[in-house]
């Protein structure tokens, strides 16, 4: 299968909530052959015998049971998307609640459940299957308990902190996959000091528009060093791609490279993914923080929650070198140039708009400036230059919004948690 389809495909399948009901549905037609044999060739009883219309009504009664789960559940997951998508962000649907492995099982559960239960109820007919039975009973006392816990879990799960919490947690492993390299020294990442020359020739995008969800940079780097010459993929990961944009531009030998296999390394789908997008968490995480921040919804402590994942976002950032726009073979030749947004860009993301819609908020502005003081003072030297201008700048934003005196100072203390904590300078002789 073309890698950029069973990419596509395993991206599918992460966040659908389908797949696994579906298959647990159809493991139940295994589990009653499979236990119904042997049952068969057992022969196993209870200690007492039943009759075969109490076993059918106690399973009627399990099949209509966990009907009600399953729409209750799935109610449930409607009303939890509508709501979490309007108060938080529609960005949190496909990268939180239908990735929810939690959720897809005990789903997964109540479908194996009544499958297995109306498997077993017709066998029951004219004797009792007493082994099958027993299997009814333990999925219908797991399914009740997991029932219980998921109504608890669900209720956990929606609240703001545990959303943005989930989205760092997320990002965090998209950041450790994409930069696995740590910072151990002076860096300076192969940027491209001029622009290159003009192209041999330029693949253009067919088929229909769409969002760079990955590329296959191996594949792409394969096809350099097989023409001898320099591949440049003309988008970012998260870019939107129309049809006849440049895809990529191929220098030097390159021109003769195979574009199927070139087009087939990029994939593609309608909205943006956390898997090689390492700026969509923090997009998703500001989006919350601003739409808090909105007049209509005035929730200022859910946007520090957010700046807190922030926080935890670029340092983990701001310790790793980010990838060099040229990627070189072993040789040390250039042969793939892939541009991925640097430090500069993920300090902009994770500011910028939050500072415009919240500047005038003293929970927003202390926070803001307790993370950039705290990532200025702990990061590689070479990272302080674009926090202490997002310093600067919201220095500029509050001194615009003609403060009186003691507020200004309020807003210029630096709190983590906006308002309650503010840090201060240890002194001396407060030291034993």
């Amino acid at each position: 299968m073309e890698w950029r389809r069973s990419y596509s495909l395993r991206s599918y399948l992460r966040s659908t909530m389908w797949f696994v009901p579906v298959a647990a549905y159809i493991t139940s037609f295994f589990l009653i052959r499979v236990v119904g044999w042997l049952d068969d060739w057992l022969q196993w009883t209870w200690a007492w015998k039943l009759e075969v219309a109490t076993v059918d009504a106690a399973l009627e009664s399990v099949v209509s049971a966990t009907v009600a789960f399953i729409v209750f559940a799935f109610s449930s997951l409607l009303v939890a998307i509508q709501i979490a998508s309007a108060q938080l962000t529609p960005r949190i649907i496909a990268t939180t609640l239908l990735r929810d492995n939690t959720i897809r099982m005990i789903i997964a559960l109540f479908v194996l459940t009544l499958a297995f239960s109306v498997g077993t109820l017709a066998r029951a007919q004219d004797t009792v299957p007493y082994l099958l039975l027993t299997v009814a009973v333990l999925l219908a006392g797991a399914s009740t308990v997991a029932f219980i816990y998921l109504i608890d879990y669900a209720a956990r799960l929606l609240r703001p902190v545990s959303i943005v919490w989930r989205v760092g947690q997320d990002g965090l492993a998209v950041i450790e996959e994409v930069y696995p390299a740590k910072v151990k020294g002076p860096y300076m990442p192969a940027r491209l000091t001029a622009p290159p020359p003009p192209p041999a020739r330029t693949i253009l995008h067919k088929g229909t528009s769409a969002i760079i969800l990955a590329v296959d940079l191996a594949t792409v780097q394969q096809e350099a060093q097989r023409t001898d010459g320099v591949i440049e993929f003309a988008h970012q990961v998260g870019n939107f791609l129309s049809v006849d944009e440049p895809l990529f531009h191929l220098y030097g030998g390159s021109a003769s490279a195979d574009d199927n296999r070139l087009r087939g390394a990029v994939a593609l789908g309608a909205e943006r993914t956390l898997e090689q997008d390492a700026t969509f968490s923090f997009r998703v995480i500001v989006d919350i923080a601003i739409k808090a921040l909105s007049k209509a919804i005035n929730d200022p402590t859910t946007a520090v929650l957010a700046i807190d994942q922030l926080h935890r976002l670029l340092r983990a950032v701001g310790r790793r070198h980010l990838h060099d726009d040229v990627i070189n073979d072993a040789n040390g030749k250039p042969r793939v140039i892939f541009r991925t947004p640097n430090w500069d860009d993920f300090v902009e993301l994770s500011c910028r708009e939050i500072r415009l819609y919240g500047a005038g908020n003293y929970q927003i502005a202390r926070r803001l400036r307790a993370m950039l003081e705290n990532l200025a003072a702990t990061l590689p030297e070479n990272r302080r230059p674009a926090l202490l201008k997002e310093l600067g700048l919201l220095d500029q934003a509050l001194e615009a919004l003609k403060l009186l005196p003691d507020d200004l100072t309020l807003a210029r203390t630096p709190d983590l948690q906006g308002l309650g904590a503010p840090m201060r300078q240890p002194r001396a002789n407060s030291v034993p």
